[in-house]
């Protein structure tokens, strides 16, 4: 998809909601597993939803995608029918089409520390008997990078298996395991490891996981007790767990189970059909 010029928002530039029932509530969600079903497209009766949904609330996404990833999940819609859009945890942001402070891994990081965290990684994934092998097992991104030992070229048949056979066997959590064990030391910066879709896990610095986007909401008015998220990895180690974790000190974390039981929670709470 072609990238629309976007003007930086400065964030004093902060967007009116009074015309919305709640326009002081923002409501932040998952993609994979809470919108859409993982790696899919957003369907047409669940956007119809969410645009009803926007006419009471403020809405945002958070995924740890790139942007282009996210617009094709969301019908290629994601910066019209969200206030809010944060790519990669929100290291690339958002506010309606106009693009906020971005960050940067490869700089945090540096060349040649991101030479020996890779070259680990493909040594490990080297070593690996699992039943398929792709390509792309390292996906660089502008706040991140997303590991796959199965490889992102893989169909959806052999990525659908590979979630079945990851369950059983654990291949991400062990490898996270010795990745932790491998990078945990003073002379390398603070990693974390999130597992999350169905087969792959991304790394990023300390900190920059999806909290990482309420930086921005806060610099828009909307604090964490005005902040709800929906999410389905919210357990220790999914890609959910912090944000979940932390809002839920307020009541505002919720974990769903599908985009079905999104729809099911929002509309007990905010009575929209």
């Amino acid at each position: 998809l072609p990238r629309p010029q976007h003007k930086l928002l400065r964030s004093a530039d902060m967007a009116n909601y009074s015309d919305r029932e709640f326009g002081n509530t923002l409501c932040l969600f998952d993609v994979d597993g809470t919108l859409t079903a993982a790696r899919k497209v957003i369907t047409p009766e669940m956007r119809d939803y969410l645009r009803r949904l926007r006419k009471k609330v403020v809405l945002g996404v958070v995924g740890g995608s790139d942007l282009v990833k996210i617009q094709e999940q969301m019908a290629g819609g994601a910066l019209e029918d969200f206030d809010f859009v944060f790519a990669e945890n929100g290291l690339t942001a958002y506010q309606g089409a106009n693009q906020l402070e971005s960050q940067s891994f490869i700089k945090y990081l540096g060349d040649a520390r991101y030479n020996e965290l890779a070259k680990f990684i493909l040594s490990e994934i080297s070593k690996l008997d699992i039943p398929v092998m792709r390509g792309t097992f390292i996906e660089f991104r502008n706040g991140m990078i997303n590991v796959s030992p199965i490889g992102r070229n893989c169909s959806q048949k052999e990525r659908d298996e590979f979630e079945q056979y990851d369950k059983k066997e654990q291949v991400r959590a062990k490898l996270v395991a010795k990745l932790q064990e491998r990078f945990n030391r003073p002379d390398f910066p603070k990693l974390k490891f999130s597992i999350g879709g169905q087969i792959s896990f991304d790394v990023f610095p300390e900190g920059w996981d999806k909290t990482f986007c309420l930086q921005h909401t806060k610099k828009h008015g909307f604090d964490e007790a005005h902040t709800h998220f929906f999410g389905d990895k919210t357990f220790e180690g999914g890609n959910d767990f912090e944000i979940f974790t932390l809002l839920s000190k307020l009541g505002n974390g919720h974990s769903v189970v599908n985009p079905d039981d999104t729809r099911k929670q929002l509309t007990e709470m905010f009575k929209v059909e």
